[in-house]
């Protein structure tokens, strides 16, 4: 076997997954297309999927988000440096999601969707201390289980992990349970995603059936916004970064030794895959160990320019579906909330973005049956520059995160070292 049919071979195990939900989703738009409304037969199949999706995302939350803090026990000991990476994370978020919002309003999405059918009786609005109340706590346990106090749960989930982090010895083997639980359902979502090719394909089938092949443009233009932004987010801002981090020189060193880190990314879809790519990186920058030992491993779950973008334009294109304004400043302000609890909630995994699907749905108050499935397809189109985005975040930000924490002349430091 020569090196291009492993490259190859290599290419389709990564990108299997994409490439499997793709073909679905390709097949059943030809099928909608070709028998029209008479798809609806096949609809139940979507629907089986979405259900067993609904099911999953509550545990999937709660032990994701606790379990996620209770891993932060050594990095809390590290007090200031903890803080500026909490700082450093919560602000290169905050920018790329301004960047895309603000290229949002200038190419507006809403002004070419016209999946406006859908009916509005279902969105409820919301406004006053009570209904803030009703999004942010949950009046029993048990309403807690329900996908409708999905903030509530994601709170609640941070104080298990908190109050473990404080048990300290006595709360081990809670801990144990949390990661435990954090793996199984993180193999419950994959086993779940495999039928996605025939669940999402059959929604798509249905969708183009219904409403017609404009239904490609209403994603080609999101889609074309999308990876327009990132790729200027990626040349431009982490280039800032870079020159903010240590000059010019920091500019040509992180450009020289982020190739194998950005192919990584791409290449597997992955944030946690690409630790150490990043970690390798690092190294060859100059970035002190116990920095990037800390930032890197800890940015993979955490920290996810990419993502946060990407929650912008799903929550821009499902106010389109629904004929919503997008540019009201309140509707801007809960999206940038959304992005920064996307960051984190997220796990570092291929298609990891179904949690903060759910929860912009659910904090504007829309349908669920019907505006997932169309924030799913556009979060599986963006997943790799989104991942390139997220995982190349986390090496540039270390270099942030060293030149606050070591001062300005960390580069010229460490190389003389």
């Amino acid at each position: 076997m020569n090196i291009e049919s492993v490259k190859t071979a290599g290419f389709f195990k990564n990108y299997k997954s994409i490439l499997l939900l793709l073909g679905g989703i390709i097949v059943g738009s030809i099928l909608g297309l070709v028998f029209g409304k008479d798809v609806e037969v096949i609809k139940p199949l979507g629907d089986i999927f979405l259900n067993l999706l609904f099911t999953a995302i509550i545990p999937l939350i709660f032990f994701t988000i606790a379990s996620s803090i209770t891993n932060l026990e050594k990095s809390e000991k590290l007090g200031k440096l903890f803080i500026i990476v909490i700082g450093v994370f919560l602000a290169t978020v905050l920018i790329s999601a301004v960047i895309m919002i603000i290229s949002v309003l200038l190419f507006p999405i809403h002004q070419d969707i016209v999946i406006a059918t859908i009916p509005l009786q279902e969105i409820h609005e919301t406004s006053g201390g009570s209904q803030i109340t009703q999004l942010l706590t949950a009046s029993d346990f048990y309403e807690l289980l329900s996908r409708k106090s999905m903030l509530a749960l994601i709170i609640f989930s941070f104080l298990i992990g908190f109050a473990c982090l404080q048990s300290g010895e006595k709360g081990k083997d809670f801990s144990k349970f949390l990661n435990s639980g954090n793996e199984v359902m993180k193999q419950l979502l994959h086993l779940i995603m495999k039928t996605a090719p025939i669940g999402l394909g059959a929604y798509f089938s249905y969708q183009v059936g219904i409403f017609g092949p404009q239904l490609f443009g209403a994603y080609a233009k999101p889609l074309g916004l999308y990876y327009a932004v990132c790729v200027f987010y990626f040349v431009v801002f982490f280039s800032l970064y870079a020159y903010i981090a240590a000059g010019r020189k920091g500019v040509s060193i992180f450009w020289k030794n982020n190739i194998t880190p950005a192919l990584t990314a791409l290449g597997t879809c992955s944030s946690i895959a690409t630790i150490p790519a990043n970690l390798e990186g690092a190294e060859k920058i100059n970035i002190p160990k116990h920095i990037s030992n800390i930032v890197i491993p800890l940015g993979a779950p955490l920290h996810k320019d990419g993502s946060g973008m990407s929650s912008i334009i799903k929550i821009a294109v499902i106010f389109a579906m629904f004929g919503k304004d997008f540019t009201d400043p309140n509707t801007l302000l809960i999206a940038l909330g959304i992005t920064v609890i996307v960051s984190v909630v997220e796990g570092g995994i291929p298609n990891g973005g179904y949690i903060g699907e759910v929860l912009a749905i659910t904090i504007y108050g829309f349908p669920m049956e019907q505006a997932l499935p169309a924030a799913m397809i556009i979060g599986t189109l963006v997943d790799p520059i989104a991942t390139l985005l997220n995982a190349n975040g986390d090496l540039v930000s270390s270099m942030l995160i060293t030149r606050i924490s070591e001062g300005k002349k960390w580069l010229s430091k460490t190389i003389a070292v």
